[in-house]
């Protein structure tokens, strides 16, 4: 696809996600990665609802700007995510509700943040990490998502909400999607004991679709109360 077909992408896509209140205002930010190594980014103080194609960030592979808008300041979060995940070709980073919301219940498993509550949570965005507080823009938070060690394509940044990687910018929107869906969920059924999926199920889903899933390297990660 070429790199103004890909610009076209990235505002079709944020269009459907601001018009959905999947994040408000001028948050949020979308990256792609390029086949030279360089990244389209969606520029800073930019609403995802009304993006200009050509005024969308260019970087090259060293991060530096190239053409385009001053890009968002949550670059060293993208640039982390990419460097532990190869397969990466997309990064989306919402402020949607109710993932933000699960971020500050006291229960949830930094190594797990959802249980296996549907089939597509785990086709969609495997298991989710949760990392601390960092204002936005901090540099540190790469160094937490670095010590992830590229186990999770979604994270949940605590307070601040989800950042998810895919290898198309479609993958990776959709499977934004399904963990807002997922947190939604939970909201939903918190304290009302509902039935999530068995790790009998959860292996087979890994085994039938090639799910990796840091749960089942050892830590079964799905003690929610």
């Amino acid at each position: 696809m070429s790199e103004n077909r890909l610009r076209e992408e990235i505002c079709r896509y944020g269009r459907s996600l601001f018009e959905r209140g999947l994040t408000p205002g001028s948050s949020g930010n979308i990256s792609l990665r390029l086949d030279d190594g360089g990244w389209l980014v969606t520029p800073t103080n930019a609403s995802l609802g009304f993006l200009d194609p050509a005024r969308i960030s260019r970087l090259d592979a060293a991060g530096q700007l190239i053409s385009g808008d001053k890009p968002t300041k949550e670059i060293p979060l993208h640039s982390a995510l990419y460097e532990s995940r190869g397969s990466a070709r997309a990064i989306v980073h919402l402020h949607s509700t109710h993932a933000v919301a699960l971020t500050m219940l006291p229960e949830i498993d930094p190594r797990a943040a959802l249980p296996p509550m549907t089939p597509y949570y785990l086709m969609r965005a495997g298991e989710t990490a949760l990392v601390p507080y960092y204002r936005p823009g901090d540099p540190a938070v790469a160094d937490a998502i670095r010590g992830l060690a590229g186990k999770y394509s979604s994270v949940l940044l605590a307070n601040h909400g989800p950042v998810v990687a895919g290898d198309s910018l479609e993958a990776a929107v959709f499977a934004t999607e399904e963990l807002e869906e997922t947190a939604k969920l939970y909201l939903l059924l918190r304290n009302l004991n509902p039935r999530y999926l068995s790790p009998e199920q959860v292996a087979d889903l890994a085994r039938t679709f090639g799910i990796d899933l840091p749960s089942l390297d050892g830590h079964e990660g799905h003690d929610h109360d």
